[in-house]
């Protein structure tokens, strides 16, 4: 840049000749910005995207344009990208901009702007000036658009530092990442749950047939208990009373894959299991009367 064609006394010329200087000598990964040769007060710039954002993988470009008593005042920024967070050419309402001066340190600089900018565009825009609120989804569509081509704006001189600024900011900003839509279950997740459905135990009325595996566990101890109610009637003596019966059986353990216990039934045992049952509650009925009737002076054998 010939900075004989500019006026070297006037303070903002030498800041801003100052500042291409150190942005040309600590060039940044995260943004790029050049003044046009014509006019050092305009600048063009890009940003990238801040990551873990919405905006991750996007390159936005931009103007800046600096004031005549700078940097005493603040700059003016203004986005061409579409980017779902401020309007395009339209200037953009932050702390760091000229819509207020009040915040504004003549210590900063474009490129303390630029950092800043990064910062503000995943903000809740909270209905400032140029700012936009559109969904992550639409952002992240941007952010990869904005890749594709830099934008036409202004003089070739202009579209020529636009094109140079978005070559440079493709070769240091990552490609945005893939947008995951809503996961539908799959068709092995689909077939994992009926299996589970299917392995359900099966209730006190269902069958289990032959060729249905059963879970191997160890059996395990239960006690069964039954109740028989006995009514025993000699002449005009009646004895009523109910005998509880508890037997101990060996049955399969609980499924340890489903955590359901396996039920097999076994009817011949049952009615087997409920005769002795009743067997033994009607000799403990025929003890009881004998040895009532003997103490009664009753003779057993005349009844």
């Amino acid at each position: 840049m010939a900075e004989g064609k500019y006026n070297m006394k006037n303070p903002a010329v030498k800041r801003i000749l100052q500042e291409v200087k150190e942005m040309q000598a600590n060039p940044s990964d995260d943004f790029m910005s050049l003044p046009l040769e014509e006019n050092i007060f305009e600048w063009q710039f890009a940003i990238k995207g801040p990551r873990d954002t919405e905006f991750e993988g996007g390159i936005y470009h931009g103007r800046i344009q600096l004031p005549a008593d700078y940097p005493f005042q603040p700059p003016a920024f203004m986005l061409l990208s579409p980017n779902g967070r401020f309007e395009t050419q339209t200037k953009i309402c932050l702390s760091i901009s000229s819509h207020h001066p009040e915040h504004w340190q003549p210590s900063w600089s474009v490129r303390t702007a630029l950092v800043a900018l990064i910062a503000f565009m995943p903000t809740n825009p909270d209905g400032a000036l140029g700012s936009l609120d559109y969904k992550k989804e639409q952002r992240r569509e941007l952010a990869i658009k904005s890749r594709e081509a830099a934008p036409k704006y202004g003089t070739p001189e202009r579209q020529k530092i636009i094109d140079e600024i978005h070559e440079y900011m493709l070769s240091k900003v990552l490609p945005a990442p893939p947008q995951h839509s809503p996961q539908q279950p799959t068709s092995e997740e689909d077939l994992s749950n009926k299996d589970g459905e299917a392995q359900s135990s099966p209730q006190s009325g269902d069958v289990i047939h032959e060729d249905q595996p059963i879970p191997e566990a160890d059996d395990r101890i239960v006690e069964d208990a039954r109740e028989v109610h006995v009514n025993a009637n000699a002449g005009p003596l009646r004895v009523s009373f109910n005998a509880g019966v508890t037997v101990t059986r060996r049955v399969p353990a609980t499924d340890s894959n489903t955590g359901t216990a396996v039920t097999v039934p076994t009817p011949a045992s049952d009615r087997l299991f409920t005769l002795a049952a009743i067997g033994l509650a009607v000799a403990i009925a025929y003890l009881l009367l004998k040895k009532f009737l003997k103490s009664s002076g009753h003779d057993i054998g005349s009844m």
